[in-house]
């Protein structure tokens, strides 16, 4: 028994292992995020998948980790999205070499975007801190719509973005070659930059049509935008934004709640809500 790197010819392997450890998960789903996590630029030195738990050559636990670069003030800052992690029930004594390995990094910053909800406790005794506690469901289309303002969809083929420097212009398309839905509102103050997604939020059997919001640079800008957004998302047949929050919202009709969506961090950068960009959720999906 050997904790290592995942490496691509381990993928399919692994892909048979989540199926198995997530019940209502296809092995196509795996397959999509760990195609997408193969061909992502990740930063130098450190795994591009993750880690497995190897027995005789066979993977029978594994922890996924995506690595990204972020901007924090001047200086460039490396996040680890620790995600999917799974032991086969006769080799669970082994299952805390995964986390130590894969946590030993001291200048990473390691977020957890879905944690279950008894995890949490656990979660906070390993030195996590909580950096969102909830969510507010926003009905954009109760905003205001903002005279003079045009909202763009970018497509996946685009090669550049008007209005928009670089990096957010490339931030968008790469998303939506995600399966994202990537806008830019067109305002008299400027171009502004929205990543959503659609997600499953179902109580019963009632499912509401819902987007998450992924990214925005503020969100006063969403705020500003969302009664023109919430007019093109009616189009698409989706009614609700969903935000990380730490409370109500301001200027937004809806609704906060902390029964879902905490989310937590442990390093030297506090994560800041309205950036999911590059994660779990977005690589592999709802």
């Amino acid at each position: 028994m050997r904790c290592r790197e995942i490496t691509e010819s381990d993928v399919d392997a692994v892909a048979d292992l989540l199926t198995r450890g997530f019940v209502g998960r296809s092995r196509e789903y795996w397959l999509q995020g760990l195609r997408r996590q193969a061909f992502r630029p990740v930063p130098e030195g450190y795994p591009r998948f993750g880690y497995m738990l190897d027995n005789d050559g066979a993977p029978v636990g594994v922890l996924l980790l995506i690595y990204t670069e972020r901007k924090d003030g001047g200086e460039t800052a490396i996040q680890c999205n620790l995600s999917s992690w799974y032991v086969e029930p006769a080799f669970r004594n082994y299952a805390p070499l995964l986390t130590k390995i894969a946590q030993r990094h001291k200048e990473v910053t390691y977020i957890n975007i879905s944690p279950a909800r008894w995890t949490w406790p656990i979660i906070e005794t390993q030195g996590f801190q909580a950096y969102c506690r909830g969510l507010f469901f926003s009905v954009p289309l109760l905003s205001p719509a903002q005279p003079n303002t045009t909202i763009e969809i970018v497509p996946p083929h685009a090669t550049a973005v008007d209005g928009l420097n670089e990096t957010d212009a490339e931030l968008l398309i790469r998303h939506a070659r995600y399966n994202c839905l990537s806008l830019v509102c067109r305002t008299a103050d400027g171009a502004f930059p929205f990543i959503l997604q659609p997600v499953r939020i179902r109580r019963g059997w009632i499912a509401p049509p819902a987007m998450q919001l992924i990214y925005c640079r503020d969100v006063a800008e969403y705020v500003a935008c969302a009664g023109n957004i919430g007019r093109l998302l009616l189009r698409l047949a989706k009614i609700s934004v969903i935000l990380d929050a730490e409370g109500s919202i301001p200027g937004l009709v809806g609704f906060y709640t902390e029964a879902r969506g905490r989310k937590y961090f442990k390093g030297p950068h506090r994560p800041r809500l309205a950036d999911l960009t590059d994660t779990e959720l977005v690589l592999y999906g709802p």
